[in-house]
């Protein structure tokens, strides 16, 4: 059976980028549908549970707005609700789990609830319709401009038409583009193609970033939690990646400074490793919270030990696909057992039955995440594409930052590309501030569907840097007033770029919404 919806505005897939464009494009008075294929909205922060990787201005600046607003809300979140001590609610720069990889490592859950109080009034008032368990199916297409969206229902197996001005694609995996005939680019381009120093010899479209089914765990102290042994535990109890001649499951990991080395490091806190494993991603820090509350720290576990190097997930059959997500899955699983069991301790013994996996704390019965976290994206082919020569510390060299008349926002981070699942190519190269422009939005051809995450025209290095957290909010929500401002003055967003009037009222719109377009001139970095 066949159903139907308009809207001004659609927008396929509730990630981050996804909820930003929806929360956007409905402040400038538009309607909205937005989908999403499980029953969490939020993607990276919540069902593919990644606390935000952040650039070290982000208390400050260098951010948008709302992103702020979103990092104060979940501060006060757990102030409002969760017995703190005294000295961890009087700290406003509060961290709930005290994680090192970021300066606000928190609870998907508390992400979640954060999110949807955001977008409540617009929910409310009906300007934003939000489909769950829908994934996009067909694209209807006339010329360079989609008529429709289908997305079936995972749970009634209906089809939903969508029909709206225009289409934001948000999908983890760019799922739309090929629907649309959307020109784009997967995995590696050659370095003929970008002049990249980082770009491999030839290019391979399925030479993808790994990726990684993250799950959560505490640690109860003689307890005996030992999952049942996983289907695929003996192969990756042995694997040894290509990157290294040690197995997976051990504790050497890649040294991040030097990719061609690996380098040792602790699991537990010992008082030597001021950067142990569990405290990396933890999210929730037992010592904050009045004494006894918490029975253990919790932590979410994304390390390489989990990256996914077997094969990607898209551009491949379905039976590939479904035979890539469930090895991830497996490769999780097996990665809890061998922590539960076989790993090396301290005393010389081995195991650690007292992890105990927290599928609440997931919204699942397993344990692990609801989807696996998804690092890199089919790319649009844009009117401009970003390369590694525009972010490159050591490229840009003495001319810094790479500024655009353009741009629509700013981001910071290393080219972070972790092992490609045929190459296993990585590096983590030094990058400056970068901003986006919005070229990089544009597809060459097709007018009304535009990219709203990780799938905007970058190369495979670039991407490394512009598919964090504040990064995809900040594009969601750019996309978001680009399509709401194109409806309102019946121009494409194409039009928009091209206009210097409509650019200057575009930015001016923009940031009088709180998006700062460029960095401080001053900068030190």
């Amino acid at each position: 059976m066949r159903m139907g919806e308009t809207a001004d505005i659609i927008v396929v897939g509730g990630g981050i980028g996804g909820c930003m464009a929806a929360l956007a494009a409905a402040k400038a008075g538009r309607k909205v549908v937005l989908t999403e294929e499980t029953d969490w909205l939020g993607g990276q922060l919540t069902s593919q549970a990644v606390p935000p990787d952040e650039h070290p201005w982000i208390e400050s600046f260098g951010c948008t707005r709302s992103y702020r607003e979103f990092r104060e809300r979940v501060r006060r979140y757990y102030r409002d609700h969760y017995p703190l001590t005294g000295e961890a609610r009087g700290n406003p720069a509060l961290n709930p789990g005290n994680g090192w990889v970021s300066r606000l490592c928190h609870e998907p859950r508390v992400a979640l609830r954060v999110l949807e109080d955001m977008m409540a009034p617009y929910v409310s008032s009906g300007q934003i319709a939000i489909r769950y368990h829908c994934r996009p199916v067909g694209v209807r297409m006339n010329g360079e401009f989609a008529e429709s969206v289908d997305v079936r229902c995972e749970k009634t197996g209906r089809i939903l038409t969508l029909q709206g001005r225009y289409y934001i694609d948000a999908t983890e995996c760019g799922d739309v583009l090929p629907l649309a005939g959307v020109e784009y680019v997967t995995g590696a381009e050659a370095r003929s193609e970008t002049g990249e120093p980082h770009a491999p010899p030839t290019a391979d479209p399925l030479d993808i970033q790994p990726i990684t089914h993250v799950f959560a765990v505490d640690c109860i102290e003689g307890g005996d939690f030992t999952i049942e042994r996983p289907e695929q535990y003996e192969f990756w109890r042995s694997f040894v990646p290509g990157y290294s001649r040690d197995p997976l499951f051990g504790w050497k990991i890649p040294n991040a400074s030097k990719t061609d080395e690996m380098r040792t490091i602790s699991f537990m806190p010992d008082g030597i490793d001021p950067m142990p494993l569990w405290t990396y991603r933890r999210i929730i820090d037992a010592s904050l919270f009045e004494p006894g509350f918490y029975r253990s720290d919790i932590t979410l576990i994304n390390w390489s030990h989990n990256d996914y190097l077997l094969g990607p997930i898209y551009d491949v059959s379905e039976t590939e696909r479904q035979t890539h997500l469930e090895g991830a899955r497996q490769l999780s699983l097996s990665l809890v057992y061998w922590l539960q069991t076989e790993a090396p301790r301290p005393d010389g013994g081995r195991g650690y039955p007292g992890i105990r996996l927290r599928g609440d704390v997931l919204g699942t019965a397993d344990g692990l995440a609801k989807r696996p976290y998804i690092r890199e994206s089919r790319r649009i082919k844009a009117v401009r594409t970003v390369t590694e020569h525009d972010v490159s510390r050591e490229l840009r060299g003495s001319e810094g930052i790479r500024r655009y008349e353009d741009s629509v926002g700013v981001g910071s981070y290393h080219l972070d590309v972790h092992p490609t699942v045929r190459t296993n190519r990585t590096f983590y190269i030094p990058s400056v501030p970068y901003e986006i422009p919005l070229g990089a939005l544009l597809p060459i051809r097709v007018e009304n569907v535009l990219p709203g995450c990780k799938n905007i025209g970058t190369t495979q290095v670039a991407n490394g840097c512009y598919r964090l957290h504040p990064a995809e909010w900040n594009i969601g929500e750019a996309v978001g007033y680009l399509a709401a401002y194109a409806v309102q003055h019946g121009v494409t967003p194409r039009a928009v770029r091209d206009s210097p009037e409509h650019l200057r009222s575009y930015l001016n719109l923009i940031r009088a919404a709180g998006i700062e377009t460029h960095w401080p001139e001053d900068l030190k970095f």
